[in-house]
């Protein structure tokens, strides 16, 4: 599975994006799916997941209410749209898959090259 993302870029505080991710291979449908950031100096973290089926969904909490996860696998693809946005946003974002659901908020067997969001206040 190949992974490639797109939609970063430049927004001020408050302001939104919708980051995608289109995967390339036949078992793209079987895989959850998930996002996550690195900041710069700071860990990689998991910002949200998707199952297999879209029936679940999973964001971290600092992101909860504002950032949405959806997918598409008629279109391979994995969405993130991501509603007021604060200057701690700002990072770069990795699309990833992973063969278990429960595994995706850990890692992924797969990653995207990444996107780079910027919030300015």
């Amino acid at each position: 599975v190949q992974l490639v993302e797109s939609g970063g870029g430049l927004v001020q505080a408050g302001g939104s994006l919708r980051l995608s991710c289109v995967a390339s291979g036949r078992t793209f449908s079987s895989y959850a799916m998930g996002w996550f950031r690195q900041a710069p100096g700071k860990e990689r973290e998991f910002v949200a997941g998707i199952s297999w089926n879209s029936v679940t969904t999973y964001s971290a909490g600092s992101v909860k209410g504002r950032f949405t996860i959806s997918r598409d696998s008629a279109k391979n693809s994995v969405y993130l749209q991501m509603n007021s946005l604060k200057p701690e946003d700002t990072a770069v974002y990795y699309c990833a898959a992973h063969r278990s659901y429960s595994g995706i908020q850990t890692g992924g067997d797969y990653w995207g090259q990444g996107t780079q969001v910027t919030v300015s206040s």
